[in-house]
C-alpha cells in the first residue's frame, strides 16, 4: 500500500511558474512508476506527465510539454511537477498516482494508488 499527499497548489498569474509535490508513505515509490493527471471543472481527468521506475523516462501531455518537468527524489519519496509559462487553461486539481509498472503509462487505469489532489489556479 502507498498514501500520496500533493501539496504546493495554490494562486499564480498566467506566466508564473508552480512547483508542486507529491510525498509518499507506506512503501517506497522507488518501486513504483510515478504520475500527474488534472481535472479542470467540468472536465474529464486528464495525463499531464509520468516519469518511470525502472530508467527515469518521462513522458509529456502535449499541452504541457516543454512548459513542464517531471522528476522524483527517491531518497525523499517525493515526486515534483514543476509547472512554468502556466496558462489560464491549466487550471485544475492536480492529482499524483502511482503504478507497478514500469511504462511511464498516460492512462489513469493504468494507476493503482491516488492522492486527494491539489489546487491550481492560474489567474490572468
Amino acid at each position: 500500500q502507498v498514501q500520496l499527499v500533493e501539496s504546493g497548489g495554490g494562486l499564480v498569474q498566467a506566466g508564473g511558474s508552480l512547483r508542486v509535490s507529491c510525498a509518499a508513505s507506506g512503501r517506497t515509490t522507488r518501486t513504483y512508476t510515478m504520475g500527474w493527471f488534472r481535472q479542470a471543472p467540468g472536465k474529464q481527468r486528464e495525463f499531464v506527465a509520468a516519469i518511470s521506475r525502472s530508467d527515469g523516462s518521462t513522458n509529456y501531455a502535449s499541452s504541457v510539454e516543454g512548459r513542464f518537468t517531471i522528476s522524483r527524489d527517491n531518497a525523499k519519496d517525493t515526486t515534483y511537477l514543476q509547472m512554468s509559462s502556466l496558462k489560464q487553461e491549466d487550471t485544475a486539481v492536480y492529482y499524483c498516482a502511482a503504478r507497478s509498472g514500469s511504462g511511464a503509462a498516460t492512462t489513469s487505469t493504468y494507476y493503482t494508488y491516488w492522492g486527494q489532489g491539489t489546487q491550481v489556479t492560474v489567474s490572468s
